[in-house]
């Protein structure tokens, strides 16, 4: 009855279908129609999906075929490595499997259907003794499989021939072997099947358990044929075109191979199906670049190719048509499922499409909780800065809260009260808060003035003012602390608005998607060809003054140094713009590929020089120092000046330029930086430690340089026969918990020299009164313009001024700018008009 009303509805909803065509074609019905059949063939294709998977329909059409399969005429060792795999996996089809099994067997004859149904029993038994002794059901089943078949069939041999032979021992084996590995093929083939969507990868082990699966099965259609037309010719062609197509040649032709293996063993008369299918796979795989039509055309040419070499022109017509009927269900195979199946199979443009995907969503995904940590930072930050802005107003509550204690004490019991305080209040309270401030800064009693106005207005004065004074010890270690707080707040809000800039920047630097420039790839590609210079690819992700970033892959240059010598000047006489190599991976093998990165050369370039030398001539030196590029452009130099001499000292210098380093390198702003390395050193301890810190940052694009110097000595600018002094005033690092950078801008030029040095050099000379005027005197003296020379002589001028003593750490680091001139001219080439791609 329940078909019978399904059956109706199906009729219904065909004539609507029908009723629907037949109605005028017009814009509007023309979209209802088609969103119809959208609505119809997804419903149709869920209700077909339930009935084959949910309802175990796959599985009953599975085991007929598997029922009907046997090898060498006799052997029958698909049957029950099905079955127990089913049981294992799919419990409650298995009923379905078992009859469907027994079903299949007895169309090829009633004794194979009774070897098939006792060895199901004979398994069955068995599997509930093994589950006693052993709970690991997926590691005993082949075990299990293999016992019981192998029982199966000496009984079998026994009860129909009553006597065992050598013969039969040796079938009864090969067919228990057989089961045994079909029995882990099945187990690894029957998930990819009755998965409800595919894996996120086939590997090629999967995918020939697979094969062999759809192989087994098809040779249980062996027998039907009509017209001598076999069924597993035509399903065989049709699998290894569709696996040619979406996997390419290799894949075609393994899965020929596999399935013609399978075949030719099940009937010795399709031995030439295994060359005829890998031959077809082959050629399908090759021709797949003309689409269906190409894939198509290559199945027909091997099998008619291999079809004259086997047999003949006796059956040339039947397997043609056996192959074009191939051809037939392939093309009517749905695009959509073919791309489907191929974003599972590694090496097939959709796979890489497809993880590219996955790989942009991780991505996004990630950059979006980068941006969403970023705008948390931010928001603390500004929280903190609010909170910050909003103390400042409390000042004349402050006031009024001090004075209202001092007089709530004094004035409360003075017959005075309603004179000063409601008469004249506007004078009281101004002459309170003016004997405050006094008060506040030390000068009341210096104030004669005042407090001899205050003692003739005031009954009571020497008790205001000792009351005063009592509690103002109190209101400045009040006033003490919560500027010590919100100094403490501003630096926290400072360096949370720092990491939120650094998250956001590399957030900005994730999304970063590969430019389409196809006009300049289009350019460089043929440019290097002319010139005889072969690229594997060319990616373009920026191409901003400034700012280029190409990647490309070459062949095997042998060390020649081709990307330095030749593609990178002829990329900067194309870009016109210095363009150097940023990173080279050469190729490990010679038929291999070198994977290059260029990028924008910067505009100058810093050569570095240092002399150092400790105390006494010891090893170790209380100066610390460091030169490092931060990546972003910029060149950083700084000395650190710890605390005296030795191992404390050095300990002192040497964190503050480690953790400088790191902060710098994080790309949080340099102020910042440094507030945050004093806010830590500070903190750390309870001891009296502090170190000096001098810092410059040069922009190598323009060669703008900061001087941040805190509690250091000045540094010197050499240009020309000029000598510059920078200098700036404050107290060390570590000393106070809160410092003011003073931040000091220089414009340098090309072959300007700056030298920075440590107090033991600068204040080092004996007997010299103007330490500025000498040590600038010497540098102007200077006849050579190497760093490391420079460095050299000033520390050697220092020492000799002592008589050859080292009295203090000395530390001296000189740089010098110039213009950056690439090793390698640009090459010119074919000029192209400029456009954008």
């Amino acid at each position: 009855m329940l078909q019978v009303i399904i059956l109706l509805r199906e009729c219904i909803i065909m004539e609507k279908v029908e009723r629907r065509l037949a109605e005028p074609v017009s814009g509007v019905h023309f979209q209802r129609a088609n969103a119809f059949l959208a609505r119809l063939w997804k419903t149709a294709s869920l209700k077909f999906y339930s009935i084959m998977f949910y309802r175990g329909f796959i599985y009953v059409i599975i085991g007929f075929l598997l029922g009907r399969a046997f090898i060498l005429s006799e052997i029958v060792p698909f049957a029950l490595p099905f079955f127990g795999a089913i049981l294992l996996m799919k419990k409650d089809k298995a009923l379905l499997a078992a009859f469907s099994l027994i079903a299949g067997s007895l169309t090829i004859s009633p004794q194979l259907s009774v070897i098939v149904g006792v060895s199901i029993f004979i398994f069955i038994l068995f599997n509930k003794m093994t589950t006693i002794f052993y709970k690991d059901r997926l590691k005993a089943l082949p075990f299990t499989v293999f016992s019981s078949l192998l029982l199966t069939r000496l009984l079998y041999s026994y009860f129909m021939y009553q006597s065992l032979t050598m013969y039969d021992y040796m079938m009864a084996g090969v067919e228990s072997g057989l089961s045994f590995i079909l029995t882990l093929i099945f187990l690894q083939s029957i998930p990819l099947i009755s998965a409800r969507s595919f894996k996120q990868t086939y590997k090629i082990e999967e995918i020939i358990c697979l094969m062999i699966l759809l192989a087994s099965v098809m040779t249980g259609l062996i027998g039907i044929q009509y017209e001598n037309l076999q069924a597993e010719h035509i399903l065989s062609r049709y699998i290894v075109l569709l696996f040619a197509f979406t996997g390419g040649a290799s894949l075609g032709c393994t899965v020929g191979v596999v399935t013609g293996l399978v075949l030719s063993l099940a009937n010795i008369g399709n031995l030439y199906q295994m060359s005829l299918l890998a031959f077809s796979g082959l050629l399908g795989g090759l021709l797949r670049e003309g689409n269906k039509i190409g894939a198509a055309v290559g199945l027909l040419i091997g099998s008619m190719l291999l079809t004259l070499y086997g047999e003949g022109s006796a059956d040339i017509w039947a397997n043609m048509i056996e192959s074009l009927i191939a051809v037939g269900l392939f093309l009517l195979t749905p695009r959509s499922f073919t791309n489907r199946l191929a974003k599972h199979i590694p090496g097939t443009n959709e796979y890489a499409m497809e993880q590219q995907q996955y790989v942009r969503k991780i991505r996004d995904v990630t950059a979006h909780r980068v941006d969403q940590f970023s705008n948390v930072f931010q928001a603390l930050s500004e929280s903190f800065s609010t909170f910050y802005a909003e103390e400042k107003q409390d000042e004349d509550r402050e006031v009024d809260l001090f004075l209202s204690n001092i007089t709530e004490s004094t004035c409360q019991t003075c017959f005075k009260k309603d004179k000063c305080w409601a008469q004249n209040f506007d004078y009281t309270y101004g002459l309170m808060k003016q004997i405050m401030n006094e008060h506040k800064e030390n000068t009341y009693h210096l104030n004669r003035k005042l407090k001899r106005e205050f003692s003739k207005y005031c009954s009571k004065a020497q008790k205001v003012e000792e009351t005063m004074e009592q509690e103002m010890n109190y209101f400045l270690a009040n006033q003490k602390l919560k500027k010590q707080i919100q100094e403490t707040r501003r630096l926290v809000a400072e360096q949370l608005l720092g990491v939120s800039q650094v998250m956001s920047d590399f957030s900005k630097e994730m999304k970063k998607e590969r430019e389409h420039h196809f006009l300049q790839e289009d350019q460089i590609i043929e440019a290097l060809q002319s010139f005889g210079v072969e690229i594997g690819h060319i990616d373009i992700f920026n191409l901003e003054q400034g700012n280029v970033d190409i990647e490309m892959s070459i062949p095997y240059c042998n060390g020649h140094g081709e990307c330095e010598k030749i593609i990178a000047p002829m990329l900067s006489d194309i870009l016109e713009e210095q363009v150097v190599v940023k990173h080279e991976e050469c190729a490990s093998y010679p038929n291999g590929y070198c994977h290059v990165s260029f990028g924008s050369a910067k505009t100058f370039r810093v050569e570095t020089g240092v002399a150092h030398a400790a105390k006494g001539g010891g090893l170790v030196s209380g100066d610390s120092y460091t030169m490092i590029e931060l990546g972003v452009g910029k060149y950083a130099l700084a000395i650190s000046d710890g605390m005296g001499n030795g191992e404390r000292a050095h300990f002192e210098s040497n964190e503050t330029i480690k953790l400088l380093q790191k902060i710098l390198q994080s790309g949080i702003d340099e102020q910042v930086a440094i507030k945050t390395v004093n806010s830590i050193l500070s903190l750390r301890t309870t001891d009296e430690m502090y170190s000096t810190l001098d810092l410059a940052i040069i922009d190598l694009q323009d060669a703008s340089c900061k001087f941040m110097k805190v509690g250091s000595t000045p540094s010197f600018i050499k240009r020309g026969e000029k000598v510059l002094k920078v200098q700036a005033s404050n107290l060390p690092i570590g000393i106070v918990d809160e410092i003011e950078v003073d931040v000091v801008d220089e414009q340098l030029k090309a072959k300007d020299i700056l030298i920075m040095m440590s107090d033991g050099i600068f204040e080092g000379p004996k007997h010299v009164e103007n330490h500025d005027l000498w040590m600038k005197r010497k540098i102007k003296e200077l006849e050579t313009n190497d760093p490391q020379e420079i460095a050299d002589i000033i520390m050697e001028e220092v020492i000799r001024t002592r008589s050859g003593r080292i009295d203090d750490d000395m530390t001296v680091v000189v740089a010098q700018i110039d213009h950056n001139t690439p090793k390698w001219a640009s090459i010119p080439v074919i000029k192209y008009p400029k456009k954008t791609g």
